[in-house]
């Protein structure tokens, strides 16, 4: 039996709320003991972790909120209507367009690509856009604006959408970042009741009359203001003190955690490269075969650099090189993107956003065969949370070689996951990358957190490696250094890397 006289009052009010046999969620406990979301949060924890309460069943609940960009987009209208307004009344260039328009490149380009594949538009030999048929518009964009018509007046309940309503707004939703009409906003739902000892508990705080009300924290305005005449005082075990803990100086583990990684990629014949934070349009997407003006570029959310927001020069012929395989595939036997390729574009600065462009780099003085790696740190405009941050480590690394295969490469990731992190449980996924085919992600399992992406990997295309000099086959990969280090470290929260809280650090495993 539970000395109920030690319990916290987030407890004590949780279970005086709640009889036997009553079944409850978060939101009851909220609303019955006035809790705000983090209170009925700890409440819940902590009860659970004592076996006070049980939970019942559980449930992941997924919402559709509208954005900033979609927002803008029910008011502006979607960019391919505008587009083929835009075509009606006069002659224009797609160059022209974002400036006309004020939409970013990318998410034109997105549009005029199924714009163009339906039949609706098409570039004349003057490079003018020419409207051909607007019956053919394609129906996904009604569809679209109804959503936003929606999304306007509150959020959307994905047991509110058709299949053909639910197939376009996973088109155009994400769980984070900034890049898409909609916002995925999943919620847990979990079902509670009091177990024996909760029911007991129940029993025994109201035989004492504590009611959770009781006074914890002694202060100076509290005395000073007699408040505290007629209420009752917390009670405290100060029999059983905690002897002190003996603290010596030590490398902080995620340090440690890196440095291993290093170690071991160097024992296993790797050479490490590295480079600077600021990388521009060319090498961070044109040369790993992202497309301008194209859906995936939106991959990644990016920051983009003020000043300087250009870069001076790119160098030749990688420039040239790249150019060409954009447009028609010259040189890879390939049909390129097949869009005219814009070389100031291709100037613009940013932080770059994976560590990809470090192999690109690498490339263009890579010996065959070799080994490549770097632990990169990487900058993306994402919304954190317990496996994500808007900026993180990569180990990104490359094979090069004659005889490098998939086999290899699965060898690797394996060694990554289970030695590396320590992950009981890995899987693989097909994956989609611009620049690698075939692409392959790797998944572990968290004992809280559950699956996750450890990260992408593949064989680069030849659109990747031809125009950068290399005429063998080359193993990619870039993974999380940050989520392995969860595993390895036994840690929940991928933002406790980076705690100020130096005695959580300290008393944290090596």
């Amino acid at each position: 039996m539970i000395e109920v006289r030690n319990l916290h009052p987030l407890e004590i009010k949780l279970l005086l709320s709640f009889s036997e046999g009553e079944k409850f969620d978060n939101e009851e406990i909220e609303n019955r003991c006035a809790f705000n979301p983090g209170h009925a949060n700890q409440a819940v924890s902590w009860t659970l972790s004592k076996n006070l309460i049980s939970r019942e069943s559980s449930e992941t609940l997924v919402n559709y909120e509208i954005s900033e960009k979609g927002r803008l987009a029910l008011t502006r209208g979607l960019i391919a209507r505008r587009i083929v307004s835009l075509v009606k009344e006069r002659n224009v260039s797609i160059a022209e367009l974002p400036s006309v328009l004020e939409e970013e490149q990318k998410d034109i380009g997105s549009d005029f690509a199924l714009l163009k594949k339906a039949g609706v538009l098409t570039v004349s030999p003057e490079k003018t856009l020419v409207l051909l048929d607007e019956s053919k518009m394609p129906e996904s964009f009604g569809i679209v604006e109804e959503l936003l018509k929606r999304g306007g007046d509150g959020p959307i309940g994905d047991g509110e959408l058709s299949d053909v309503q639910r197939r376009e707004m996973e088109k155009i939703s994400k769980k984070r970042g900034s890049d898409a009409f909609f916002r995925i906003v999943e919620r847990d739902r979990s079902v509670y009741a009091l177990t024996a000892d909760g029911a007991a508990a129940n029993s025994a705080l109201k035989k004492e009359h504590i009611t959770g009300d009781e006074i914890g924290e002694v202060t100076k305005e509290l005395l000073e203001s007699g408040s505290w005449h007629g209420k009752r005082f917390r009670e405290y075990d100060v029999e059983h003190v905690p002897v002190s803990k003996l603290l010596v100086a030590r490398e902080n583990p995620y340090s440690s955690f890196i440095r291993s990684i290093k170690d071991k990629l160097v024992a296993m014949g790797f050479e490490e490269f590295d480079g600077g934070l600021v990388e521009n349009e060319f090498w961070n997407g044109d040369a790993l075969f992202m497309p301008q003006f194209h859906p995936a570029r939106d991959i990644h959310d990016v920051y983009y650099i003020e000043s300087p927001s250009h870069s001076k020069r790119i160098d030749e012929p990688f420039l040239t090189n790249v150019a060409n395989v954009h447009e028609c595939g010259k040189g890879a036997k390939s049909k390129g993107w097949e869009y005219p390729f814009d070389r100031q574009f291709s100037l613009r600065n940013l932080l770059r956003s994976q560590g990809t462009v470090l192999s690109a780099h690498a490339l263009t003085k890579a010996k065959v065969p070799s080994r490549y790696f770097g632990v990169v740190r990487c900058f993306r405009y994402d919304q954190v949370d317990a496996t994500h941050g808007s900026d993180f480590y990569q180990t990104e690394g490359i094979v090069l070689g004659d005889d490098v295969n998939l086999k290899n490469l699965l060898g690797l990731l394996e060694m990554f996951a289970k030695e590396i992190a320590g992950a009981k449980e890995i899987k693989y996924v097909p994956g989609y990358f611009p620049f690698t085919e075939p692409s392959v992600e790797v998944h572990i399992k968290h004992p809280v957190l559950g699956w996750f992406e450890l990260g992408g990997s593949g064989i680069f295309r030849k659109e990747v490696t031809t125009p950068l000099g290399i005429k063998c086959p080359v193993l990619a990969w870039g993974l999380g250094i940050d989520r392995m280090a969860l595993m390895n470290l036994g840690l929940n929260d991928i933002r406790e890397l980076f705690t100020g809280n130096i005695e959580n650090v300290r008393l944290r495993r090596g």
